[in-house]
């Protein structure tokens, strides 16, 4: 028997971020484009893998003269617009029973700033989908998350002579763009949750995966029409509140 009433699997860009994407938050802030790996990925002639390494380079390189560091693509992320009601959403589904994961291919820092205001009872430690323990002791007093997290992003590199941390020259690559329904699946496993008791919130083609491993698959902010055939519910009010009325109506004693 599970420990949780049911599972519910969030996109994040979009869907708990109100904002194109979180890569596109940082491109903004630096002033800097990924048109040129956007398009080649388009064509065919880039995999997901060397896009992100691209992309982490074309950031690392941004700033005239040096490499950005990890503290200061950790600040830039900060101030990211977050969808309405979003912390409704999430601590009302902890308080219902529900095991919450975040399934995104954005960056990293925001996935663990969300998962850190909602913390656990246990002291950080290293875990599968877990924070680091600099976002937990930020955020959550040095606990560990009730959220578990799976995203893309960066990697620390070598410390500089200033004691900062460069960036990694190989990204972060936990989601692929249709391989959310295997994550899906894992989580399922992990936690003795059935199909029929998950619940998955997307906004594009990408959330397809997870809206085939799911009970109840919601469209929310769709970008275009792919994803809405492959879900049970469309909502176009950038409203969570909305959403956690149709996971609690669902899965409603």
């Amino acid at each position: 028997m599970s420990n949780f009433r049911y599972l519910v699997c969030l996109d994040m860009d979009r869907v708990l971020v109100d904002h194109l994407s979180t890569w596109q938050y940082v491109y903004d802030k630096l002033g800097i484009s990924n048109d040129e790996s956007f398009e080649l990925y388009n064509q065919g002639l880039l995999n997901e893998w060397d896009w992100i390494k691209l992309d982490i380079a074309l950031i690392k390189n941004s700033i005239k003269d040096r490499k950005i560091t990890d503290a200061e693509l950790r600040s830039l992320m900060e101030g990211m617009p977050m969808m309405k009601n979003w912390q409704l959403l999430i601590s009302e589904l902890l308080n219902d029973g529900a095991k919450v994961a975040i399934i995104s291919g954005g960056l990293q820092q925001t996935a663990r700033d969300i998962a850190a205001q909602f913390p656990s009872d246990k002291p950080w430690s290293r875990r599968w989908g877990g924070i680091d323990r600099f976002t937990a002791q930020r955020f959550g007093n040095g606990f560990d998350s009730q959220l578990s997290i799976f995203t893309n992003g960066w990697l620390r590199g070598k410390i500089t002579f200033n004691g900062e941390y460069e960036l990694d020259d190989f990204g972060r690559y936990q989601v692929q763009m249709n391989g959310k329904g295997a994550i899906v699946k894992m989580l399922q496993r992990r936690y003795n949750i059935s199909k029929e008791y998950t619940a998955s919130v997307g906004d594009s083609a990408g959330d397809i995966g997870m809206f085939q491993e799911s009970g109840l698959a919601i469209c929310f902010n769709p970008w275009d029409e792919r994803p809405k055939q492959y879900c049970n519910t469309v909502i176009e009010e950038k409203d969570l509140q909305l959403v956690l009325e149709e996971i609690q109506n669902k899965f409603s004693e």
